[in-house]
């Protein structure tokens, strides 16, 4: 098959390498524009353009696709199939139709469930205990096209989104490389979405990451996980940022009455790690990073600082 290639980030360059190693043809890469990053404002590259020029295929960046001469531009070179995997813009309905398979779409989740931009936190945000991956034929709508193919895995209980991200972003790559030839032989049947069922999800923001105390220590458990490694959960200690890496929800304590402790109250402090009242049980924290200083240990934290049972946190 000749590809056109659209992704941007990491996962979508794992999707490239897959479809490079299993022989077919990259026509063209399409990313978005080079964008200046830290204080210097150097320009940074996308990882899917690092990828396109590592294996000397031209790379087109576009402001906007959907602008008449960037169609025209797409239109030059061959291409049986666009496959698509978080390029960052919609395709209009003129692009969807200029190859003869169509566009297709390598998303990271069962859809209809989870639309949008950040699917693989969500799934962990919201204690799922499955997800995976659907290749969709692209319509006009977002994510609303039909399911071609999907892949199950399952969530493990102490899976972060970073580490959820990494294992989805290679069961990507390996879909569409299965997926290819059963379109190209019309072994695949486009099954419509149910609407019904459909769940939307926006993208990450700093703020989702402020730790609600007054929630119960399982949805603070699901937080901490689904926010790792950005943007992270964090509360407050002392006056500064205190984000929270790990920790693990603890119904009852040993000789430790919380009844009485509000929300956000440091219930009990052991050699590594602390307890924290919420809302609904307790949250056991193992792994932190105080504002200006390393990530580390709860056991290492407690050498050089002073946390006592009664310290209220947020």
């Amino acid at each position: 098959m000749k590809i056109i290639f659209m992704g941007t980030p990491d996962f979508a360059r794992t999707a490239l390498e897959k479809i490079i190693e299993a022989g077919h043809e990259v026509t063209l890469v399409v990313t978005q524009p080079d964008k200046p990053k830290g204080r210097s404002g150097e320009l940074q590259v996308s990882d899917v353009k690092a990828c396109a020029l590592e294996h000397n295929i031209p790379v087109f960046q576009p402001v906007r696709i959907k602008l008449p001469e960037n169609v025209a531009e797409l239109k030059k070179y061959e291409a049986d199939i666009y496959v698509v995997a978080a390029f960052g813009q919609i395709l209009s309905q003129e692009i969807l139709g200029i190859p003869k398979f169509g566009c297709v779409n390598i998303h990271a989740s069962l859809l209809p469930k989870y639309r949008g931009a950040a699917p693989i936190q969500q799934a962990i945000l919201d204690g799922e205990e499955k997800t995976g991956v659907t290749i969709m034929q692209m319509a006009a709508g977002m994510d609303t096209g039909d399911i071609l193919i999907q892949r199950e895995i399952t969530i493990d209980r102490d899976e972060t989104g970073g580490g959820l991200f990494d294992k989805l972003s290679v069961l990507g790559g390996e879909l569409i490389v299965d997926a290819l030839p059963m379109i190209e032989r019309g072994e695949l049947t486009p099954v419509p979405q149910d609407e019904a069922k459909a769940t939307k999800c926006g993208k990450l923001s700093k703020d989702m990451g402020r730790i609600d105390f007054n929630k119960d220590a399982e949805t603070i458990f699901n937080l901490v996980r689904g926010l790792n490694p950005w943007p992270s959960a964090f509360t407050s200690f002392n006056g500064k940022m205190l984000k929270i890496w790990k920790a693990e929800v603890v119904k009852e304590l040993d000789g430790v009455d919380g009844a009485g402790a509000a929300p956000g109250e440091v219930v009990a402090v052991y050699k590594d790690s602390f307890a924290v009242k919420t809302g609904c049980d307790y949250l056991k924290v193992e792994e932190i990073q105080l504002e200006g200083k390393k990530r580390m240990l709860v056991k290492d934290f407690l050498l050089g600082y002073k946390l006592e049972e009664g310290t209220k946190l947020g």
